[in-house]
């Protein structure tokens, strides 16, 4: 009889032992295709010497050279004539995909239908990890583009049985809530939280329109701002984790730590300097690897790639949904992390510090926040403006206490420079609309660097 908890029962609840051995053979195969049929990876050993038969398990990674995405744009058009990280010939390649190139020009990615049916493997079990059946229904919000995000889901979707409600993006009618009764929506916090005030403001309150379950691709957030979700929708807000790159990973009924899918993707945690590994339950740069089944191959592969996202392991012992995958708490982006006064500060900080429940009576969520410098040498000066529901009787100074004292709480380094004056934070309240980046085009960021 089949076990509906899982998509692949014998794989998603593998033994710890069998999983690290299975991991170590796809490293050999992994390095073995790179040295056979990508271009980039075959110079790669020859310059550093490295044998790749010497490569035997995930311990033998730490003695490879880590690549960036400044690596993978140093070896395409217009710096050269061929698109070097393409492992498999033009006539393999089902689609080309691009990032969103929102930290420079776009990297170039090749995918097999192979690559395909491994993206929406892991979909797929995310899905049922999170409850999706039979029979449901889920509109998707994810741009339907050069990413491979919303294209990856419908795929998923299709091997679950569940209908697909393509939106792309969360501006679409509220009637597609009423009349075709989603049983979940995919979108970002943010897209969530204005599409159920569109519904209110039609009629339709968020808690009784059916929907089972919340999904928050492509971005981090806080645990403030998921309870806050989770309450103005009445259902559970699971996270996930993805790039066009292939890291798939996302959150079981648990909401434990997001699930590695260990045989599809190898993850390395390094220390900020790059030079050492990361024990576990320490803060770490994630370093990426794809594993490949013997035999099988990809359009493009990575090997020791540093996504610039930082998170720890959570833990590598079964979870209570029977999983036997390692778990990871929610990445944090590197490029929206800032040094305030000397303390790195990333957008989740503030976030978290918006979405204080005693905040949210009177704010609906949205902020943005930005960073000069002050008057004074060496003093720096944090403005964060949020929305209120109620201009008038919001207390200005009561929300700028209850957002220091939340932003102290998830960053006490903070409160020693703001005591000696080396920081300043101004807080200011706006009406809905009011915000800069609502006529910024495009996915505007909520944490910017003006100094």
């Amino acid at each position: 009889m089949a076990d509906d908890r899982y998509y692949s029962p014998a794989m998603e609840t593998l033994p710890r032992a069998d999983l690290d051995a299975l991991v170590d053979e796809r490293i050999q195969a992994t390095v073995r295709y790179a040295a056979e049929h990508s271009p980039f990876y075959r110079r790669w050993f020859e310059r550093h010497k490295i044998r790749p038969e010497a490569i035997r398990d995930h311990e033998d990674l730490r003695d490879l050279p880590i690549i960036s995405g400044a690596t993978i744009r140093r070896y395409q058009p217009p710096n050269t004539p061929e698109f070097c990280f393409r492992s498999v010939p033009w006539d393999a390649v089902f689609t080309v995909n691009e990032t969103s190139g929102t930290s420079g020009v776009p990297k170039s990615f090749f995918l097999t239908w192979e690559d395909w049916e491994r993206y929406a493997g892991k979909y797929a079990r995310l899905f049922v990890s999170q409850g999706f059946e039979r029979g449901d229904r889920v509109v998707v919000c994810a741009s339907y583009g050069m990413n491979v995000g919303a294209n990856t889901m419908t795929l998923a979707a299709r091997d679950l049985g569940v209908t697909v409600i393509p939106e792309g993006k969360c501006t679409f009618p509220v009637r597609v809530m009423a009349h075709y009764r989603p049983t979940a929506v995919i979108g970002s916090v943010f897209k969530l939280l204005r599409l159920a005030r569109r519904m209110e403001a039609e009629g339709i309150p968020p808690q009784e329109a059916g929907v089972k379950r919340l999904v928050v691709g492509g971005e981090s957030f806080a645990p403030e701002s998921r309870r806050y979700l989770e309450e103005v929708w009445g259902c559970p807000v699971y996270n996930t984790y993805g790039s066009t790159e292939g890291t798939m990973c996302g959150e079981c009924t648990r909401q434990a730590g997001l699930h590695v899918p260990e045989d599809l993707v190898h993850f390395d945690l390094y220390d900020p300097r790059m030079e050492r590994f990361a024990p576990d339950g320490e803060s770490g740069r994630l370093v990426y690897t794809t594993l490949l089944e013997p035999g099988r191959r990809a359009g493009t592969l990575l090997i020791n790639y540093d996504t610039e996202d930082t998170c720890r392991v959570v833990s590598r012992e079964r979870c209570a949904c029977g999983r036997t995958h390692m778990r990871i708490e929610n990445p944090r982006r590197e490029a929206e992390t800032v040094l305030v006064a000397g303390v790195p500060l990333n957008r989740v900080d503030v976030e978290a510090a918006v979405f204080a429940p005693e905040h949210m009576a009177s704010l609906n969520g949205e902020y943005e926040a930005f960073i000069y410098g002050g008057e004074e040498a060496g003093e720096t000066v944090l403005r964060v403006s949020m929305e209120t529901l109620d201009p008038a009787g919001a207390d200005p100074r009561e929300v700028e206490e209850t957002f220091l004292a939340a932003l102290f709480r998830s960053v006490p380094a903070l409160a020693e420079a703001y005591e000696d004056g080396t920081l300043r934070v101004l807080c200011t309240l706006t009406p809905p609309g009011g915000l800069e980046l609502h006529r910024v085009p495009g996915r505007p960021k909520r944490i910017v660097d003006r100094r």
